[in-house]
C-alpha cells in the first residue's frame, strides 16, 4: 500500500530535523564547549523534542502499516500506547514548547536582537539554520496537528505538566548561572534580580497560554459539527 501524503510529510519533517541537529552540533561555537553544552539552550532542547516527536509519529505510521489486517491484540495494545504517548507529547511538549520558542525568540529579536541572538552569532550560524531552529518549527507542528487528530489530556493535568517542564528549565538555567557565573541568555544579564523573577513568571504564563491555544486549535480543527439527535 502506498504511503499517504501525511506519512510522507512526517518522514520529510523528521529528516529535516536530523539535518538541522547535525549541522547545529557541527558548529564550532564557544558556547558549545562550556558547561551544559548545547543542552543549556531551550532552542536545542526544543529541536530534540520535535525530532523525538516526529520520530514517534513515523514509528506509529510504520507500525500501523505493518499491523494492518492483523488480529493480534497485543500489537494493537502496544500501538495504542504509542499513540497515547504521541498525543501527550504533542499536547504538553511539541506544540507549546515549539510555539513558545518561535514566539519569544522573534519577539526579542525584533525588539533588540542582542538580548537573545547577538550579531556575533551570524559568523557561526547561517540564516537557513537559524530559521530551521526558530521559524519552521511552528508550521511543521501545525501541519502535524492539521493532518492527525490528537487527544489532549485534561487541561489541569496538561497545564501542570507544561509548568513542570517550564520550572525545570528555569532551575536548570539558574544552575548553569550558579556554576559558570554567566546567564544563558544576554537578556538575563541586563535585568535586575527582581525583574528576572518577573521575566520568568511571564514566560511561564506565556507557555501556559500556548498550551491552551494548542488545545483550542486542535478542537477547532477536529471537532465535528453538532447535529441535533432525536431524544
Amino acid at each position: 500500500m502506498a504511503l499517504i501524503p501525511s506519512q510522507v510529510l512526517r518522514v520529510a519533517i523528521l529528516l529535516s530535523y536530523f539535518s538541522i541537529l547535525c549541522h547545529y552540533k557541527a558548529l564550532d561555537m564557544p558556547a558549545h564547549q562550556t558547561y551544559g553544552g548545547s543542552w543549556k539552550f531551550l532552542t536545542f532542547i526544543d529541536l530534540v523534542i520535535q525530532a523525538v516527536f516526529f520520530g514517534l509519529c513515523v514509528l506509529i505510521d510504520v507500525s500501523s502499516l505493518l499491523t494492518k489486517g492483523g488480529d493480534s491484540r497485543e500489537q494493537e495494545r502496544q500501538l495504542r500506547k504509542l499513540i497515547g504517548l504521541r498525543d501527550w507529547m504533542m499536547a504538553v511538549l511539541a506544540f507549546p514548547v515549539g510555539a513558545f520558542v518561535v514566539f519569544t525568540f522573534w519577539s526579542l529579536y525584533l525588539y533588540d536582537r542582542e538580548l537573545v541572538y547577538p550579531k556575533l552569532l551570524d559568523n557561526f550560524i547561517p540564516q537557513w539554520l537559524n530559521h530551521g531552529m526558530h521559524t519552521t518549527v511552528l508550521p511543521f507542528i501545525i501541519i502535524e496537528m492539521r493532518t492527525t487528530h490528537h487527544r489532549y489530556p485534561s487541561r489541569l493535568w496538561g497545564l501542570a505538566a507544561v509548568c513542570c517542564f517550564g520550572v525545570g528549565y528555569i532551575l536548570w538555567t539558574c544552575w548553569v548561572h550558579q556554576v559558570t557565573g554567566v546567564w544563558v541568555y544576554p537578556v538575563l544579564e541586563r535585568i535586575a534580580p527582581v525583574a528576572r523573577v518577573a521575566f520568568f513568571s511571564a514566560m511561564m504564563a506565556v507557555i501556559g497560554v500556548f498550551y491552551v491555544l494548542g488545545e483550542i486549535l486542535n478542537s477547532y480543527i477536529w471537532e465535528k459539527p453538532h447535529t441535533a439527535t432525536p431524544m
